[in-house]
Order: C-alpha cells, then sequence, then structure tokens
C-alpha cells in the first residue's frame, strides 16, 4: 500500500481549467474554471493591447501562443490542484516547457511560500515537513485539443530590442543604455488592473508621449491572482488587509507579463526581449536537501536561457537577456543618478504607492523604499528627486539600520559603509562601522551569475564602455576572490554570445 504523500492536504482544488481561448484582433480573453466537488466558479484571464496582434486566422481558428500565454498564471497553483487542464492548441514543445515550469515553481513556492514564516496563511495549515520528493507538482496536467499545423517562424531582427518596462531602476537603465546606444527600442508596459500598475505610472506617462514604440499591454492577471486566493482554504480572509513586502502564494509572476508581450513582439518582428535584472538575482540554495532559487528562478539567468531555448525551438526568434546582470543593485541606481537624471525623476521602486495630483509618490515606508532611500544618499543623491518627503527619507534611513533591507548582504553593508562614512548617522546606528564592499560597485562577472558572454557580442563594447565611466572596473569571481578583469580586451568580446550552458533547475 502507498503511504499518504504529505502534501495531499495542500491539494484543495479538483480541476482548474484554462481556457479554451477567445481572440479579438485587440484581444485575449481566458476562462479560468475552478472545480472543487460538485461547485465550480469562473473568472476571465484578459490581455488588451493597444494595436491589433492576432490575425483572422487565428481568430477564427485559434492561436497556439494566445494559449501558451494563457496558461503561465496557472502554473503558480500545481501544489494545490489535482489536475490542471489546459484546452486548445499545444505541441509537444508547449507541453514539455510548462510541465518543466510548473514543477520548477510548484518546488519554489513549497520552499519559500510554505516553509517560510508567511503572514498570509492560517496557523491551522500548521508547520509542514521540510521533505524531499521527486516531484512538488501534485497536479496532472492534461492537454486538451490537436496541436493544430506547426507555425511558421516569426520574422524579426536583432537589431530591434523590447524592454519589459517598469517604473523601476532596472528598466529605466536598461531604456537608457540602450537608447545611447542608438538601438531601436520599444519599451513594453504591462498595466495590472489594481494599483500595482501605479508603480509604472509616472514612467509610462512620460515615454507614452516622447518615446517612439512605448506600447501598454493591459491585463486582469493580478484579479486572476485574487480571484485564486478565495479558493485556497489555508489562506486568510482578510489577506487584502495584510501589509507585508510579499505576495501571498505566487511566485512565477514575470512569464506572465514577458508572454503577454510576445504577440506585439511577433507583430513588430523584434528579435531580442530584454528584462532588467541584476547581479544577485541568480543563484542556488539548498533547505533540507531540497535545492531551490530563492523565489527569484523568474529572474535568473537560468529562466532567461530556458525562455530562450523554448522561443528557439518555436522558431519564433527571440533571445532573452539582461544588459545589467553583472551590476548590483547599488550600481544601477548609481549609473542611472549619474548618467540618465531626466529618467531617474520617473523611478518608483514602491508597491504601495498613491496618487498625488499628476503624480504618483511612493509610501516611504515599506522594505523597497528604505531600500531605495538609502542607496540614493549613500550616492549623494537627493531622494526629493523620486517623490520622498523630508520625513520619509529621515524615517528610511533610519529603518535601513533598524529593520534591515533584501539587498545582497555586501551590498546592504557596503551602502551602510558610505552612509556613515558621510555623517547619516541615525540614533539606531551600529557601534561598528560596516565593512566596504568596492566589488559591488564594479562590474562583477561569474561564470554561472552573469558570463562575459551572456549578451550579444554587438552590444558589448559600447555597453560596457559606458558601464565602466560609472563603475569602479571590473572583476571576475576566482573562488572566493575577485580579480581584475577586462571585458574590452579582443578575448571577452570575441566569445560567442550563448545561452545552452546553464540548465537551470533540476
Amino acid at each position: 500500500m502507498t503511504a499518504p504523500n504529505s502534501l495531499d492536504a495542500l491539494r484543495v482544488i479538483d480541476r482548474l481549467q484554462v481556457g479554451p481561448v477567445i481572440l479579438e484582433p485587440d484581444r485575449l480573453v481566458a476562462p479560468y474554471t475552478v472545480t472543487v466537488g460538485e461547485q465550480t466558479d469562473s473568472t476571465e484571464l484578459v490581455f488588451k493591447y493597444e494595436e491589433p496582434v492576432f490575425s483572422a486566422a487565428e481568430i477564427a481558428s485559434g492561436s497556439n501562443l494566445a494559449l501558451v500565454a494563457a496558461a503561465q498564471v496557472a502554473l503558480n497553483y500545481g501544489l494545490f490542484c489535482r489536475q490542471i487542464v489546459f484546452v486548445g492548441p499545444h505541441d509537444e514543445r508547449d507541453r514539455r516547457f510548462l510541465t518543466e515550469m510548473a514543477r520548477h515553481t510548484a518546488r519554489e513556492i513549497y520552499v519559500i511560500k510554505l516553509l517560510r514564516a508567511n503572514p498570509f496563511l492560517l496557523d491551522s495549515l500548521g508547520p509542514l515537513p521540510a521533505e524531499r520528493q521527486e516531484d512538488f507538482l501534485g497536479a496532472e496536467l492534461r492537454f486538451e485539443g490537436d496541436a493544430g499545423e506547426p507555425p511558421g517562424a516569426w520574422e524579426v531582427a536583432g537589431a530591434r530590442h523590447a524592454v519589459l518596462s517598469s517604473g523601476g531602476k532596472d528598466s529605466l537603465l536598461t531604456f537608457g543604455l540602450l537608447q545611447e546606444m542608438g538601438l531601436e527600442t520599444h519599451p513594453i508596459y504591462v498595466n495590472e488592473s489594481g494599483r500595482h500598475w501605479y508603480t509604472a505610472l509616472n514612467a509610462y506617462r512620460h515615454f507614452s508621449r516622447q518615446v517612439p514604440n512605448t506600447s501598454r499591454v493591459w491585463t486582469s492577471a493580478d484579479r486572476v491572482f485574487t480571484w485564486m486566493l478565495r479558493h485556497l482554504p489555508f489562506v486568510r480572509k482578510d489577506f487584502a488587509k495584510v501589509r507585508a513586502d510579499i505576495y501571498p502564494i505566487r511566485l512565477w509572476t514575470v512569464a506572465v507579463f514577458l508572454f503577454g508581450a510576445l504577440p506585439l513582439l511577433r507583430k513588430r518582428g523584434v528579435g531580442r526581449l530584454l528584462v532588467g535584472d541584476e547581479f544577485d538575482t541568480t543563484a542556488r540554495h539548498r533547505r533540507k536537501g531540497i535545492t531551490h532559487y530563492g523565489g527569484l528562478y523568474d529572474q535568473s539567468r537560468y529562466f532567461d536561457n530556458a525562455l530562450t531555448r523554448y522561443f528557439g525551438r518555436k522558431r519564433w526568434g527571440i533571445s532573452q537577456f539582461s544588459i545589467i546582470r553583472s551590476l548590483s543593485e547599488l550600481l544601477i541606481q548609481k549609473v542611472l543618478v549619474e548618467r540618465y537624471p531626466e529618467l531617474l525623476r520617473h523611478q518608483v521602486s514602491c508597491h504601495a504607492t498613491h496618487v498625488d495630483g499628476e503624480r504618483v509618490r511612493p509610501c516611504g515606508r515599506c522594505e523597497k523604499c528604505r531600500r531605495i532611500i538609502g542607496m540614493l544618499v549613500a550616492l549623494g543623491a537627493d531622494p526629493r528627486v523620486c517623490g520622498y518627503t523630508d520625513q520619509q527619507i529621515d524615517h528610511g534611513l533610519s529603518d535601513y539600520f533598524t529593520k534591515g533591507v533584501h539587498l545582497e548582504p555586501p551590498c546592504a553593508e557596503h551602502v551602510a559603509h558610505l552612509l556613515l562614512g558621510r555623517g547619516v548617522v541615525p540614533g539606531a546606528a551600529p557601534a561598528q562601522v560596516p565593512s566596504a564592499h568596492a566589488e559591488v560597485l564594479q562590474l562583477r562577472f561569474d561564470d554561472e551569475s552573469a558570463p562575459l558572454d551572456s549578451i550579444p557580442t554587438d552590444l558589448r563594447p559600447s555597453l560596457y564602455r559606458v558601464l565602466l565611466e560609472h563603475a569602479g572596473g571590473a572583476v571576475r569571481r576566482s573562488g572566493k576572490a575577485w580579480i581584475a578583469v577586462d571585458p574590452l580586451d579582443a578575448e571577452a568580446l570575441a566569445r560567442p554570445y550563448r545561452f545552452e550552458d546553464a540548465e537551470g533547475p533540476r
């Protein structure tokens, strides 16, 4: 007799069905239906575009691209469903990709959301055992519908670059660098239907007026995430009132935005999709023998590689990467402050924003706010440029030392070191001056996190010349040490662009 699985109690949804997808020229609608016992409940996932992106043939017979885009939200619930059903034309490449990503996400959610303290969960869930499983994906994934005719290859150009954009420093810097290099750039903003959109609103308003090729995709994904929470009995009923710097359950979010943007890339013939991910988002961890990625898999280089391989197998011709992966958060902020002050004015790095007249302003109280305030002051910049008040700045600096920040430890220590060096000494300042870590203000190359050949060769010379004007040089990891390296030497510039070397989660 088979022993019961310790995760069986989490499978509270009998069936989650996605589709069939309904298409209009500028709109994708995917029904999401939950079945528990004899009860069913439905909602709709919507992507709305500012221009036509689907052909008449797709509207009449179905779109493989639309269905794969609609499937991404569901990948967050493989731990909690007995069956997830995708209705429509999927080929074997889609099935393999969706199954692999659902497995990765189930493991990440188990470790990050269920084994760690989570204020959104009821005490009645009880402590879960940190058990290794062969496969944390409890749901059977079913694909109902013929694969259909293989779609033709997309006609894309590597000279065209799309930036998955927001009001954050990472996408703003990515855009600024591409624009300075004279490259055709398409800033694409994904507009969630809830308040999270406020984070991007300042930047989007500026870009929509001033930057050609700017586009917005509206989605109801955040409503679907909220709707799904109401079907999980171990989530607090008042989850909307809980103030926290994390989402209750979901971790597979970036892909929802990326796939939602793909119809635009296909129409415009864009061959490169850039995300604003920095050095410390690619890491492997272990908890009780369980390998995981700190909840950051969809910001890691493994994710870029997996998506690029999938796009290649589908003949979509898109490569996905980050041109700022060798930079720390502090160095990203430094380059934005020193080189692109006109973009810095539109930076909002807070998910509890509010509208004040014509401008969205940060809350000044959350972890992201104290992180940004700390870095700006450490760099000698004025946080008021980003909408912070004097009182918020004072509180943010004090909280930096008392509550801490979610920066990689060397970067957090270096910011504290710089703050104290500038005489910013709040009442709760540490008795001992934190150590300096000069490497966090250098370009850092690492064979796993940020290899020299992780971006296309044609971008490297101009990119590294600009960045080196603001960085304190460049270094490469050798064991536990950092040694000087020249990213502009002939050998480094000639290394072929590659993404096949890092398979990611296993």
